[in-house]
Parts: C-alpha cells; structure tokens; sequence
C-alpha cells in the first residue's frame, strides 16, 4: 500500500520559513562544503506530491518560476483559489485526509506532502502520515512558521533512520503501530 511521507526541513527551533515565509535558510553550516543531496534518493519512491497554495505560489514565483519543478509527479495542490488544473497539476477544494484516502486506494507508488503548515496539522491530527523525513537545519530562527502546532493528538513514533551531513540531521521516523504502544507500556 502507498505510504505518505512528510518530508521537509525545519530549523533546530521547529520553523518551516521565516516570519515572511522566507526559506533562504536551508542550507548546511559550511557553504564552502557540499551538502549530501537526500532529495533524488526519497523522490525515486514518489509519484504524488500534495501541498498547499502558499507551498504552491512560492515554487512558481520564487524557487522555480521558468518551470514547474515537479513536472515527473502527479501534483495537488489544496486551495480556495480557483485556478485551471493541467495534466499533472490538480487544483483541488477538498479536505487533505479525504484526498490521501482517495489517492490510496489507487496504484501507485508513495505519496508526498510537500508543504503546507495546515495540510501537515490536518494529517498529524488524522494519522494520516506514516512516515516523517524531517531534516533539521542548524539554525535557530527565533520565529516563523512553526511545524509543530500544539492541539494535535499524540503521535507515537520509532526513529528508523538519522545520519549527518554538514551540520543537518536527517531523520526518518514512522508511526508506531498500537501493539508496539501497548506492548511499551505493559513493560513499564
């Protein structure tokens, strides 16, 4: 069955973007060193990439405004705007957790979720993520677009992968299952 995989960077203090969205940020502590590309690695097992209109809008006028960068992706796009869809770019009004059980129940390879801070809380508050590859910058921001909301339900989690690459830890995490839970608690 295809999972969804959060995968994004934050800063140490848990931001996303800087108070103006701002993401010129990401980067390792040495800029004179080569930062391990994770992406092409993770982006070999996707086919499907959900994010918000923010997410949206900052790609095609800030990251990659001359073309779509995920053109090898079926992309959605959750948004109030009305805007024309195209061949692999679905503007859809629709509630992310329906979305992800929609697209589930069809082939196809892994699901990712881009972006978009309320997507992400919608699904961290369903359990809808079953995987979290969160890299974590070495900055601290101070203020911005926090990842973490408080007001979501506990999500138990196992640490399945970290390694570090000029001062950013990669992380992989994936939902525990219930009987993990419940067996963890019986040890105690």
């Amino acid at each position: 069955m295809r999972k969804v995989i959060l995968f994004i960077a934050m800063s140490l203090d848990g931001y996303i973007a800087d108070q103006n969205g701002g993401v010129d940020w990401l980067q390792g502590q040495d800029s004179n060193q080569e930062t391990k590309d994770i992406y092409t690695e993770f982006i070999q097992n996707i086919d499907t990439v959900i994010m918000g209109w923010n997410t949206y809008h900052q790609i095609v006028t800030e990251l990659s405004p001359d073309q779509w960068i995920y053109s090898s992706l079926q992309s959605y796009v959750i948004t109030h705007n009305q805007k024309e869809s195209t061949e692999n770019i679905q503007f859809v009004l629709q509630d992310p957790s329906d979305l992800i059980r929609e697209l589930k129940q069809k082939e196809g390879k892994d699901i990712w979720i881009c972006g978009g801070v309320q997507i992400i809380q919608s699904l961290m508050q369903n359990q809808m993520i079953d995987e979290y590859h969160i890299s974590i910058i070495p900055i601290l921001l101070g203020s911005g677009i926090s990842l973490f909301h408080t007001g979501f339900s506990t999500i138990p989690l196992q640490l399945v992968e970290s390694h570090e690459n000029n001062g950013i830890l990669d992380t992989i995490y994936i939902r525990r299952k219930e009987t993990d839970i419940n067996e963890s608690c019986d040890r105690k």
